[in-house]
């Protein structure tokens, strides 16, 4: 499949709405000015487009010199396994090869931990970490 990768400086709510739908995180479509306004303060968000039409995206936030924190990759369902996803990760390391620190939060399965090794990340345990969270 073609696409390409740009930047995505226009928020379009329905698309981006489908688009968290379609992969089930409904904290975010249960609250989509919370959305939105993440959007609005976001470091980078980059889509990956075919003739037009919004296939994933990947949410930065963060300083972009010390720190780059990937909030959001996601991909529409019936467009994964197709590259898309590495596609929109190695955008993000290349723009923010000089950053000392790029660090995610993922689920915890074996699909997702190999998705993101191949990408060159690291569990965090194995470089001798602990993440911590507080939600709400």
């Amino acid at each position: 499949m073609e696409f390409s990768i740009q930047e995505y400086s226009k928020y379009e709510e329905s698309e981006i709405l489908s688009l968290y739908q379609s992969v089930g995180w409904t904290n975010y479509t249960d609250n989509p000015d919370m959305l939105k306004n993440a959007y609005a303060n976001s470091l980078k968000i980059f889509g990956a487009f075919a003739n037009g039409q919004l296939l994933g995206i990947i949410r930065v936030v963060g300083d972009g010199h010390s720190i780059v924190f990937i909030q959001d990759i996601l991909v529409f369902p019936e467009y994964q396994h197709q590259g898309i996803g590495s596609a929109l990760i190695s955008k993000i390391l290349e723009l923010y090869q000089n950053v000392y620190q790029k660090s995610l939060l993922t689920d915890n399965t074996a699909k997702t931990i190999q998705f993101y090794q191949s990408a060159g990340f690291e569990l965090d345990t194995d470089i001798g970490c602990r993440a911590f969270i507080k939600l709400y």
